[in-house]
């Protein structure tokens, strides 16, 4: 299959909020390729995506949700996206959007692919839930089916996050509120697919009625599975200061990132993805925060 965008482009970018850590086992970029995995109603599947000098992708899949993973194609590289509407409120956000045309807000269409590594990554450190997901993959998840570069893994499907015994959790690092939201969601995980058809506040609300996923873990899983424009990860770590330190030069909490992004509703996610574009960190000022080991309690 080939697709030729009918609007500016940046691959990396669009695909960047689906990738888990340089070592995720779900996706992987070489030699100007990048392969992609998920689960679909269909089966496991694999995608491949390759992006030529005039702007023309060609996409190939494999597996028995392969079709289904070449008709998400446009989507996945931001068809869907509009943001017309979209006024910028600040110099730094005007800027990085005349800079980079080709930031899209891209979307899957699956909603358990975006979920687990979210709930992965539930109140730990990045080190911890990219540790989890690699091992989680490795272990429940089917091989990337087609010419899939070694190593390449489907992301656990419902049925076998079910299937995995307390002591597996332990050694992958998964502590019990989390492994109780991913099997909550995972005996539920049908009807969450409905979320991405309904998107927005809706699709968000009814996430948020399986225990153990809330207004964060519900935007994380928004701004992938349907590129949600105004799904903002509240209770984050980072974002809040952030954002504040590049809009205002001030660190902020969840109440002053809400007020300084509320002229952009609803898009405010969108603002926050062109703030991290922009290469922008919080400046630190203490030790890092320590990477738990919940394997060794």
């Amino acid at each position: 299959m080939l697709y030729r965008p009918p609007f500016p482009l940046d691959l990396g970018a669009v695909l960047a909020p689906h990738r888990r850590g340089k070592g995720d086992p779900c996706q992987r970029h070489e030699a100007g390729i990048t392969w992609l995995t998920g689960n679909t109603p269909e089966g496991p599947a694999t995608l491949m995506l390759r992006r030529f000098a005039d702007g023309e992708v060609e996409a190939q899949a494999w597996g028995p949700g392969g079709d289904r993973l070449l008709d998400g194609v446009p989507a996945l590289l931001g068809a869907r996206d509009d943001d017309r509407e979209f006024v910028a409120h600040h110099d730094l956000v005007a800027t990085v959007r005349r800079r980079k045309p080709g930031l899209r807000l891209g979307a899957t269409g699956r909603v358990w692919d975006a979920l687990v590594p979210a709930v992965l990554e539930q109140k730990v450190t990045g080190i911890e839930a990219r540790r989890s997901w690699r091992e989680l993959c490795r272990w429940f998840g089917e091989p990337a089916p087609g010419p899939a570069p070694a190593g390449l893994r489907v992301p656990p499907s419902p049925r076998a996050i079910l299937s995995i015994v307390d002591w597996k959790w332990h050694r992958a690092g998964v502590d019990l509120s989390r492994r109780r939201a991913l099997i909550f969601a995972a005996q539920v995980a049908h009807r969450l697919e409905r979320a991405a058809e309904l998107g927005g506040a809706e699709g968000r609300a009814l996430l948020r009625k399986v225990p153990g996923i809330g207004v964060w873990t519900a935007a994380e899983v928004a701004q992938r599975a349907w590129g949600d424009p105004d799904a903002v990860s509240f209770g984050d770590f980072h974002i809040p200061s952030v954002v504040g330190y590049a809009l205002l030069g001030k660190a902020l909490d969840d109440a002053g990132l809400a007020e300084v992004l509320a002229p952009y509703a609803p898009q405010r996610q969108r603002a926050v993805r062109y703030v991290e574009a922009a290469g922008f960190s919080r400046p630190r000022f203490g030790p890092r925060l320590p990477v738990r080991d919940y394997r060794a309690l």
